[in-house]
């Protein structure tokens, strides 16, 4: 569906009520909509006489229109020719592919995150520059919208300095990367890679936490790239401070700069970001259909964007019309108690044997070595705290071991989370991983 075009077809129909038929088709009969953003709309018409007319008096005709489809002002831009041949230039899209909608444009910005965003087009303006804003560090939980910023970040900056060497990469990318660079003897490679960078961007930079390799690596990338003044900025679950797990050392570094948290949206912050997922398809949602699900949807940004995308689907694969009924019916498995949502004991073993690098069938396997053993207790341990099966039925999902077994495995674990800060980071940060499954 091509949303600036349903929506331009609605605004003209609303425009019929004002303008003669003879108006319209002397003037509009040939206009297209480009583009549609969360305050803007480019329309197209093949000559600039059409355009400097329609600019000069249709403008208040076409904004009026858009707020009331979307209860909201846009700015509008119209482009003859030789303009649009000029805004539809190929652009470069080796850069970052896929994350092209990822700008400061489309960020909607509310109390929960002006400070991030503020922040985040600082550096974007002069990267490195301001030594207060080096390491810029972004933190919240998931689904609040600091990939998308980082995103932002590297657009900009590629598009301001589009010579400046951008890295970005995930804190267990990272880790993985290191290991595959040691094991193959590359390690120079690895690190002229990351040192060399202009601007280094890492996401869930937690993951690097309780890996010695990975820490010392980063450690000296770290000094590397703010000797030269060159921007850095992370994401994470939570600050630094709340790094149990972390070097002191890279704890210190990562406090230097400007640590900054983004908490989930509010009322108005979620109504904007649905009006802005809604006319990105080509949708006009009543208002009580944005008011119920922004009352409904509290948690994430990515929550509420998958309910928006459910909505199309079921208004497009159904053909009902868009009312507060529809929507229950279409996202009431979205309203569901978090708790209602449980991961399999699959899911869990997976998790776990990646976070110790550890394979599923050694986990269920008979394997004794003291590493495999405690990822294998920790798995049996988060089987039991998140899902509903008995200590028998773990015992059967781990390789048909007895429920006594299971039992001593929950209590050693037990006691090294209530003694050992580190198993209670780690414990965390397998947590995230597994709900991340069922975002």
């Amino acid at each position: 569906m091509n949303s600036a075009a349903e929506i331009w077809r609605k605004v003209l129909t609303l425009m019929e009520g004002e303008l003669t038929s003879t108006t319209l088709s002397t003037w509009f009969d040939d206009a297209e909509a480009l583009s549609l953003t969360t305050d803007a709309l480019t329309l197209y018409t093949p000559t600039a006489f059409k355009r400097d007319i329609i600019v000069s008096r249709y403008l208040p005709n076409i904004q009026k229109a858009l707020r009331e489809l979307f209860s909201a002002d846009f700015q509008i831009k119209v482009l003859a020719e030789e303009e649009k041949a000029s805004l539809t230039q190929p652009t470069d899209s080796s850069f970052l592919p896929g994350t092209e909608a990822y700008t400061f444009d489309t960020f909607v910005v509310g109390s929960s995150n002006r400070f991030a965003y503020s922040a985040a087009q600082a550096v974007a303006e002069a990267p490195g520059k301001p030594k207060g804003y080096n390491p810029l560090f972004i933190y919240g939980e998931s689904g609040l919208g600091k990939t998308h910023l980082l995103y932002a970040i590297a657009h900009a900056i590629h598009a301001k300095f589009p010579d400046y060497r951008i890295v970005y990469i995930k804190g267990d990318a990272f880790t993985n990367e290191l290991s595959n660079a040691i094991r193959e003897g590359k390690n120079e490679e690895f690190r002229n890679k990351y040192r060399s960078a202009n601007v280094f961007l890492m996401d869930d930079v937690q993951f690097i936490a309780g890996r010695p390799a990975s820490q010392e690596e980063m450690f000296h990338t770290f000094n590397a790239l703010y000797e030269s003044q060159r921007q850095i900025v992370f994401t994470a679950d939570r600050p630094p401070r709340e790094m149990l797990r972390l070097d002191d050392r890279l704890r210190t570094r990562f406090e230097w700069g400007l640590p900054i948290d983004v908490q989930p949206p509010d009322y108005e912050t979620r109504l904007a970001i649905i009006k802005n997922k809604a006319i990105q398809r080509g949708m006009d949602l009543p208002d009580p259909v944005l008011s119920y699900i922004a009352d409904n949807i509290t948690a994430n940004v990515r929550q509420i964007e998958g309910t928006v995308n459910k909505i199309l689907a079921f208004q497009e694969l159904m053909g009902a019309q868009v009312d507060t009924e529809t929507v229950t019916r279409a996202v009431r498995d979205m309203f569901k108690d978090k708790t209602e949502f449980l991961p399999s004991a699959d899911v869990i073993i997976e998790e776990v044997g990646k976070f110790y690098n550890i394979t599923v069938s050694d986990i269920k396997g008979q394997t004794r070595t003291k590493e495999i053993v405690l990822a294998r207790q920790v798995a049996m341990y988060e089987t039991r705290r998140l899902t509903n099966l008995s200590l028998p039925e773990i015992g059967l999902a781990f390789g048909g071991r007895d429920h006594t077994t299971v039992m001593h495995s929950l209590k050693r674990v037990e006691g090294l989370v209530k003694s050992s800060p580190e198993m209670s980071e780690i414990i965390k940060d397998i947590n995230a991983n597994i709900n991340a499954r069922y975002e």
